[in-house]
């Protein structure tokens, strides 16, 4: 069953450059317009319609419409926003916030007292990894990899080390030493092919990685035997494409275990910039400059 969103808020994802450039169409049957989230007010429903009502304040992952006054959205993919969160915060949850959740604790397992690696620090899927690692993992340990110009700020965020991906790109020594050759419970990775070897040597006995991006590049050599004999994992990952039903069971276990952290104000969604759509070539820009930490918000109307 779906219903009609008034959209008051989306954010700007790093898909929404790829699909831009013709590179990243929308799955079938979903909407070609920009937007991966939506942020705003029940404005119509259906005759079966049991537990949500017109005006109710909601958020949802959608495969596509987000750059528009209205957009459908599953009823399995909705949430409530919470009366502590403004429609500009929540529009920065569902894609970035349940990626990183998925990845992180229903795929990768991570636990509390385990230690992880994040890449890209600075960018929406990483500050929410930090922040929902914190929140829900508080004795956890991460390493983040981020630009100089981002590092204080990564740690300010709750990093316990912080590696310049610049003048260390193969953080595998590094690793070792803050671990005591232990390794890495979990490696979150967007880079690719670049990072799969530091990835590997830098993961423990039964560790995994995750890969959610390809960035750097799609192949790679991998040491087969090292992988055999440390039993390790190297589990792809994509959340878009995923069927309702599997999307809806993503929905259900974030809302239960993380949304309650963005209620009362232990998570606060990271605001960079909130632009107008009218804005909406500058948003892309900054974006594409990647200068931008946490999320890019883009305002479609009035709350």
């Amino acid at each position: 069953m779906q219903y009609d969103v008034q959209v008051v808020a989306t954010s700007i994802n790093r898909p929404d450059l790829v699909q831009r450039a013709g590179n990243y169409p929308a799955p079938k049957g979903d909407f070609e317009i920009l937007g991966l989230e939506v942020s705003g007010t029940i404005a119509e429903t259906g005759p079966e319609v049991t537990g949500w009502s017109v005006g109710d304040r909601v958020i949802s992952l959608i495969g596509g419409g987000g750059y528009a006054k209205y957009a459908v959205a599953y009823a399995s993919h909705l949430m409530h926003i919470p009366e502590s969160v403004s429609f500009e915060e929540a529009a920065c949850i569902c894609e970035s916030y349940i990626t990183a959740f998925l990845n992180v604790f229903m795929i990768g397992d991570f636990q509390d007292g385990q230690t992880a690696i994040l890449h890209g620090g600075g960018g929406g899927v990483n500050t929410a990894a930090i922040q929902l690692s914190k929140a829900l993992t508080p004795n956890s340990k991460l390493i983040v990899t981020a630009h100089p110009s981002k590092m204080d700020r990564v740690r300010d965020l709750g990093a316990d080390l912080v590696i310049n991906y610049l003048e260390n790109p193969d953080f595998t020594e590094t690793v070792k030493e803050f671990t005591n050759k232990k390794g890495v419970d979990l490696v979150l990775d967007h880079v690719g092919a670049k990072y799969l070897g530091p990835n590997m040597k830098s993961l423990a006995y039964k560790g995994k990685l995750v890969s959610i991006g390809v960035i750097s590049g799609i192949k790679a050599e991998l040491n087969l035997a090292l992988m055999m004999v440390k039993r390790q994992q190297i589990i792809g990952s994509v959340l878009r494409s995923r069927p309702v039903p599997e999307k809806a069971e993503i929905v259900a276990e974030f809302t239960r275990r993380a949304l309650p952290k963005f209620a009362d104000r232990t998570i606060v969604p990271i605001i960079e910039k909130a632009f107008s759509i009218d804005e909406v070539v500058a948003a892309h820009g900054m974006m594409e400059e990647d200068s931008h930490f946490g999320k890019i918000v883009l305002k479609i109307a009035d709350a």
